[in-house]
């Protein structure tokens, strides 16, 4: 009877296989058809279509680069450093907002009244207001209220912060090159720009607030009983947290978490709002350029679409470690 069923489930797997082969394939065809009728109303509108305006010189600068770029490099080598300054503003700012989206989630939680308030006021502040309007107030404050250059402000040994941004500690041949007030500019070290802080402070302040919310209710899904027995036990309140608490709370929090992330990576092109260079700046200048709308809308699709389905994948695999370890306890 067991044989039976087994084979019975290995018959309706490939069947179902079978089905999502069929779909992925219906899918293909009618995306080739659509492209197919797209490419020839252009070209009967005398409009030129495919990507072979990569390879032409961009004939623009790009004013923030991870790598050396000039006017003179294809556009293929500008997409790529738009898509590294996309990853270089969302990669932090998924760690920090992991950071203090944590902290802040605790907080709501502290017995403290008026650090439980100042966290929750956070929360509800940064939680309501449009990320847009966000960008452009941390715009705004970072150029305008700081101070020249030659007047930075050092608010820590090393780190001075001015209109023209953030300048900071570079690890140069195993050393670190500190900056130095100079007569009318810092020197050494290494610098970001207004447009950068400005983009990734918006981000991280728009999603720790969510975050905070996840991280808090994930903790109070822990039920209280289990907390006392391990405090009858004898556990601190560290050991609480670390050994009972938080396995708990992260099968919870992992997948909502998740979702957020990916809204920070989308979310980063709004960075274009603020002058950022990012990959829909470069698409957008591309475009204006050679007028290949649909080519450079397409690149900003597959690149957005990878980036979430790369986030959504390793989420996933991870989310699964975590039910296969409580799984296993």
């Amino acid at each position: 009877m067991r044989h039976r069923f087994a084979e019975s489930g290995q018959g309706s797997g490939r069947r179902d296989l079978l089905w999502q082969g069929l779909a992925v394939g219906l899918l293909l065809l009618a995306a080739w058809l659509v492209a197919g009728k797209v490419e020839s109303e252009l070209a009967a509108r005398g409009i030129r279509s495919g990507f072979s305006f990569l390879l032409q010189p961009t004939g623009f600068e790009i004013g923030e680069s991870l790598f050396e770029f000039h006017a003179g490099l294809p556009y293929w080598q500008a997409f790529l450093v738009g898509f590294a300054n996309t990853l270089r503003v969302a990669l932090p700012g998924l760690v920090l907002a992991t950071i203090f989206g944590a902290l802040i989630g605790f907080g709501r939680l502290s017995t403290n009244f008026l650090l439980r308030g100042l966290c929750a006021a956070y929360v509800e502040v940064f939680r309501n207001i449009p990320l847009l309007l966000q960008l452009l107030t941390w715009y705004f404050l970072l150029t305008e209220k700081l101070p020249l250059v030659a007047d930075a402000v050092e608010f820590l040994p090393g780190f001075f912060l001015s209109k023209s941004g953030l300048a900071f500690p570079m690890l140069v041949d195993g050393a670190l090159d500190w900056p130095l007030r100079g007569a009318l500019n810092i020197e050494g070290g290494a610098t970001v720009t207004p447009e950068y802080l400005a983009v990734l402070l918006g981000l991280v302040a728009y999603a720790a607030a969510y975050l905070a919310e996840i991280v808090r209710a994930g903790i109070l899904s822990v039920s209280r009983g289990q907390v006392e027995a391990a405090a009858a036990l004898g556990l601190s309140a560290s050991q609480r947290l670390r050994w009972v608490v938080l396995p708990q709370a992260l099968r919870l929090i992992v997948p909502p978490a998740g979702n957020q992330y990916l809204n920070l990576t989308k979310n980063s092109s709004l960075a274009v709002v603020v002058g950022y260079p990012d990959l829909v700046s470069i698409a957008n200048t591309t475009l204006n350029q050679t007028g290949q709308a649909v080519e450079c809308i397409s690149i900003l699709i597959a690149v957005y679409l990878l980036l979430s389905l790369l986030t959504a994948a390793l989420l996933a695999r991870y989310n699964e470690r975590l039910l296969g370890k409580a799984g296993q306890g």
